[in-house]
């Protein structure tokens, strides 16, 4: 099941000023995937979610899921909520401290009126999913956060929907839990083939959850890609510096090298990079290369394309690896070194970025 939203626009005013948190926002959701909004506070990702779901009303355009229109201005179109076919997980969960596990779960098929042994059966079905069984009549009080996040899951989907929305699902568990929950939560939508639209801030939990990511700025979606696509193939400076840490050096193009690449001059030394087609020699450029992407030169094992030399100014361990910033000719690059790397402040050393992690961009992009 698909949910399609064409030329949605919302717009919030105030006494003292107008915000457009939706920009003229055109998307569908891929069948059977789980599609993030990704952004930063204030870049519409919420706002986008809650009028898929109901419980916002945009001021133009027109929302589809299946093959129902479910919101359309200019038809006059308004499903409720609850006609939509969509289960929701929200930000805060929002259990209810009365009532038990079982009530909490059972609540929306109460509304609808299904009779009570096919509501024992269904909530039995989902706890045991979520891995809940035997904790039917716990008070919703005396679960841990962990659990609450799974009955606020179980719960979405007890109703059978044909697509689950999410609101930042994890952002109120510790960071060690959310690691472990969001792998249970993408098996548990994968396992089910739902559609699902995720929202969140939190670029780590989108890179991970996903099959693909729409990256929301001002209202609007300014590139669409999977993780990897994004990550490691985005022209859009926003979106490179939004979803992971990145190191920006000023070029100019010496030549095109005719198989996708290009060596561009920088204070760094003469480099060779990924670039776009079209791109002409003395063209002022930006070049990126992420911060895992640099190696450390061992000693004697010099001399091939894009090493460049520096000095270590700062070196901080991560348990994981090494966060270390180097001066290079007055270019400071950020470098995630592996453990066995271990470099302190004031070392000499020579850094590698392979032409294939580093890309140009047109600096008026």
């Amino acid at each position: 099941m698909q949910v399609s939203v064409a030329e949605l626009t919302k717009t919030f005013r105030s006494r003292h000023e107008e915000v457009r948190a939706l920009d003229r926002v055109t998307l569908t959701t891929p069948a059977q995937r789980i599609l993030t909004l990704l952004g930063p506070s204030g870049c519409g990702k919420t706002t986008l979610l809650r009028s898929i779901a109901g419980l916002e009303n945009p001021d133009s355009g027109e929302i589809t899921v299946g093959d129902d229109v479910v919101w359309s201005k200019a038809r006059g179109i308004a499903f409720p909520p609850e006609r939509r076919g969509l289960g929701m997980v929200f930000q805060s969960y929002a259990i209810w401290p009365h009532m038990t596990v079982f009530d909490n779960v059972a609540y929306p098929l109460r509304l609808r009126k299904v009779a009570r042994h096919e509501v024992t059966r269904r909530v039995k079905g989902v706890l045991d999913m979520v891995q809940l069984g035997g904790l039917e009549n716990r008070p919703a009080t005396k679960l841990s956060g962990g659990q609450q996040q799974r009955v606020a899951l179980a719960r979405a989907l007890v109703a059978e929907p044909k697509v689950i929305l999410f609101d930042e699902p994890l952002s109120n568990l510790d960071a060690k839990l959310r690691e472990s929950t969001r792998q249970e939560l993408r098996g548990f939508i994968m396992s089910l083939g739902l559609s699902s639209v995720y929202v969140t801030h939190d670029r780590v939990e989108a890179l991970a959850i996903s099959d693909e990511v729409a990256v929301m700025h001002r209202g609007a979606i300014v590139e669409r890609g999977t993780p990897t696509e994004l990550y490691f193939q985005s022209d859009n400076p926003f979106v490179v510096d939004f979803v992971g840490r990145a190191n920006f050096v000023q070029a100019k193009v010496v030549s095109h090298e005719g198989d996708g690449f290009a060596l561009v001059d920088t204070r760094l030394g003469r480099l060779k990079a990924a670039a776009p087609a079209g791109i002409a020699p003395q063209e002022e450029v930006t070049m990126y290369f992420r911060a895992e992407s640099v190696e450390l030169v061992r000693s004697g094992s010099g001399g091939e394309t894009n090493e460049f030399d520096g000095r270590v100014k700062a070196s901080l361990f991560t348990g994981e690896a090494y966060e270390v910033r180097v001066d290079a000719n007055g270019e400071e690059v950020l470098a995630k070194l592996g453990l066995a790397d271990r470099v302190t402040e004031g070392d000499q050393v020579r850094l590698r970025v392979r032409p294939e992690w580093c890309r140009v961009l047109r600096t008026q992009s």
